[in-house]
């Protein structure tokens, strides 16, 4: 930590509250981990961030704010359990911090050892590669982001907090080759598949942790095509892959329901309010995500296809296909099987094939994944 840090002494008592209650919830059990948490500034990685206003757009929080009750407003949520949006351009969220427990809950489940490397995709405010560097030490951390705003801002809140990563300016599904191997790889941005220089770059019996469909893939690799793994019980939501390696864009399609064609279903709407169910959805159809509209829940896909369910059990269809039918054979296979939980569910990358299953690898119960169109342009992650 820098000398000329104004907030040093206000935020211990902050982050030891913090702390004090990601362990409370059984998090921070590795006293390594508890030390980074209560050891590293996070204000210093979050010096402006974006509040949502309930009626839309965001309320700025500085630590120069000229109100002294803004600033102290700020210094809280810098210290609150929660994501903070970091950056917005146009309107939309471009990076943030993500929330400190999921963070913990992520760092311990990458098992590192002393010694190992590790590779960050997605930089974010550069928090997490500062709690990297707290366990591993100098050397140890390389966090790699396409957005040349991003990995600046980051470099310099190391800077003020006196921790030492490389911070590069790049593709992050190409890796990063020129550091590699790595012994840990672990993802802030949530991806439509693995990008296959992950694996390469990593040492066989490496780990790859990435947000996937909702939930936390932990991918052990065995070899430079080969990896295999289950999720975690955890659930997790991030900024998604973006650029040529992205999954499409989806338009709006028909998600009021006023076009295209219905029918009938017995599957109940609300299943789509249990989100152990959306995450099967979302291995089982692939691209399917949920919106919430007035008069019910709409799925979309990539490909246009939308399916809206009023609350008259009438379904409203629209696009190239019936993606209500991949609704119905999810429930079904969700109830035959008692509601599985995220950890019965894993992933396998093998020789250019990818894919999720329920149970085991070669069970009746696989989805194949289609892979990204193409290898480049990771989002912008958070950390």
């Amino acid at each position: 930590m820098t000398d000329g840090d104004r907030y040093a002494a206000a935020a211990v008592p902050l982050r030891a509250r913090l702390v004090r209650r990601i362990a409370a919830a059984g998090g921070l059990a590795d006293p390594r981990w508890r030390a980074a948490f209560e050891e590293v500034p996070r204000h210093l990685f979050v010096p402006v961030y974006h509040r949502p206003r309930s009626g839309g757009g965001f309320t700025l929080l500085s630590a120069d704010d000229a109100d002294p009750r803004g600033r102290s407003r700020w210094l809280s949520g810098a210290y609150a359990d929660v994501p903070l949006i970091t950056l917005v351009r146009g309107g939309e969220l471009v990076s943030s911090s993500s929330q400190p427990s999921l963070m913990a809950a992520m760092l311990e489940a990458l098992r590192v050892e002393d010694g190992q490397r590790v590779l960050e995709i997605g930089a974010g405010t550069g928090y997490n590669a500062a709690l990297l560097a707290h366990r591993l030490g100098t050397g140890a951390v390389t966090s790699v982001d396409l957005d040349a705003e991003i990995t600046e801002a980051a470099r310099a809140h190391l800077a003020a907090a006196g921790r030492r990563a490389t911070v590069v300016t790049g593709d992050g599904a190409l890796g990063c080759p020129d550091r590699a191997p790595y012994d840990r790889i672990v993802a802030t941005c949530e991806l439509p598949s693995v990008p296959e220089a992950w694996p390469r770059q990593c040492r066989p019996g490496g780990l790859i942790l990435a947000p996937f469909a909702g939930g936390l893939i932990a991918l052990r690799v065995t070899g430079p095509e080969r990896a295999e793994g289950r999720f975690l019980h955890t659930p997790a939501y991030f900024v998604s892959l973006r650029g040529a390696g992205a999954a499409p864009r989806r338009a709006a399609v028909g998600t009021d329901g006023t076009s295209g064609r219905s029918r009938a279903s017995d599957t109940p709407p609300r299943v789509l309010e249990n989100e152990l169910f959306r995450f099967l959805l979302g291995l089982y159809a692939g691209d399917a995500e949920v919106h919430w509209t007035p008069g019910g829940p709409t799925v979309t896909a990539a490909d246009g296809s939308a399916a809206h369910a009023a609350r008259d059990g009438i379904v409203r269809l629209t696009g190239p296909r019936d993606l209500w039918a991949a609704v119905e054979e999810a429930y079904v296979l969700w109830r035959g099987q008692g509601q599985p939980p995220r950890d019965r569910f894993g992933m396998s990358v093998a020789e250019g094939r990818q894919w999720t299953w329920l149970d085991r690898p070669d069970g009746p119960h696989r989805w194949e994944l289609r892979p990204a169109p193409g290898t480049a342009g990771v989002s912008r992650g958070r950390s």
